[in-house]
């Protein structure tokens, strides 16, 4: 176990580095420069001078280090990165780290909600489809969570709007940000109540197509695991329906659900553009969509990393996972 985790340890390094070095190439042939928008947005629409405006997008490029060639670039970023320095945002000069810290903890907040109820419901339901395949129970559940998964979410989001949030009908339930304006002055239980009302809408709409998934691939499982050797070895020894079902059936049948792991940790980590930017929520999937409309290099660089970072742990977490509920499965 020791070696094996060691050898995944030292093969994520160059596989970080061959993603980071991937997103340094796409994002510098995007269309538009950091430089030629700094001047755009200095100029507010006034025409000037073409020479003077070619030496500011200089002297900006100068100052970004844009003047350099491509890999220097790279390993000049490379360099601030192993020493915990994601430089300074294009857009407003700030700290990536400090705009990060910002936006983190309610991006934070929003997913492990919304996970802790996807798995909350979506499992008991997979289960009990698959304990009772082919019954009336079993094709509605199937069929409404399908209904769920094929809805999509900023449809959904803006017709809960007109539903709930003062549209067409009623208007019972907040639709912008995540608190009143002097929720943070309030005491606790009054700001806990606004914060959650807040949170009704957005979570909804973060969380009702994972029932479906997770639902029907725990139904698969489930189903698969049942019908194997030890399972109706298990029944004969006159082991109870409940005991079976959850002792036997159900920790063999999380090995694929635990694969789902080394993708919930960079989805914490990068929160949902759609759902953030419709409820202007001031969260990670918002910095992320703002940084690249504005070619904020930087914070695309840093976001990219430390979801990429993410995904290799969480990988990492589901293969250790693995030999913790299979004793079969031997890492080394």
């Amino acid at each position: 176990m020791k070696i094996y985790l060691l050898k995944r340890l030292l093969q994520i390094i160059p596989t970080l580095l061959g993603i980071t070095f991937i997103t340094f190439l796409i994002i510098q042939l995007a269309p538009g420069s950091p430089a030629v928008l700094k001047l755009q947005m200095s100029a507010q629409g006034q025409m000037s001078d073409r020479t003077i405006s070619q030496q500011i997008i200089e002297e900006t490029k100068k100052l970004y280090g844009l003047d350099k060639p491509l890999p220097i670039q790279y390993l000049l970023w490379v360099k601030r990165v192993f020493t915990f320095d994601f430089g300074t945002s294009y857009k407003d000069h700030r700290k990536v780290w400090d705009k990060i810290a910002e936006r983190l903890p309610i991006t934070i907040q929003l997913n492990l909600i919304s996970i802790f109820l996807v798995y909350l419901i979506a499992i008991p339901c997979g289960i009990y489809s698959a304990t009772r395949p082919g019954t009336v129970a079993d094709r509605l559940l199937t069929l409404f969570f399908f209904f769920l998964y094929s809805l999509p979410s900023f449809w959904v989001a803006v017709l809960l709007i007109m539903l709930f949030g003062g549209g067409d009908f009623w208007d019972v339930l907040p639709v912008y940000g995540i608190s009143s304006i002097g929720a943070e002055d309030w005491p606790f239980f009054p700001w806990l109540t606004d914060r959650i009302w807040h949170l009704v809408l957005p979570i909804t709409c973060l969380t009702y197509a994972g029932f479906a998934y997770l639902s029907r691939l725990t139904r698969a499982n489930m189903l698969e695991v049942i019908r194997e050797d030890y399972i109706r070895t298990a029944r004969a020894k006159g082991l109870s329906e409940r005991l079976v079902i959850f002792k036997h059936a159900f920790r063999n049948a999380l090995l694929p659900i635990v694969t789902l792991l080394a993708f919930l940790l960079p989805a914490m980590f990068g929160g949902s553009v759609i759902i953030e930017s419709i409820f202007s929520i001031p969260g990670m999937g918002q910095l992320g969509f703002e940084a690249v409309l504005s070619r904020d290099y930087p914070v695309i660089m840093a976001i990219t990393t430390i979801s990429a970072l993410l995904t290799l742990a969480g990988l990492l977490l589901s293969d250790v996972l693995y030999a913790v509920l299979d004793p079969r499965i031997k890492l080394e």
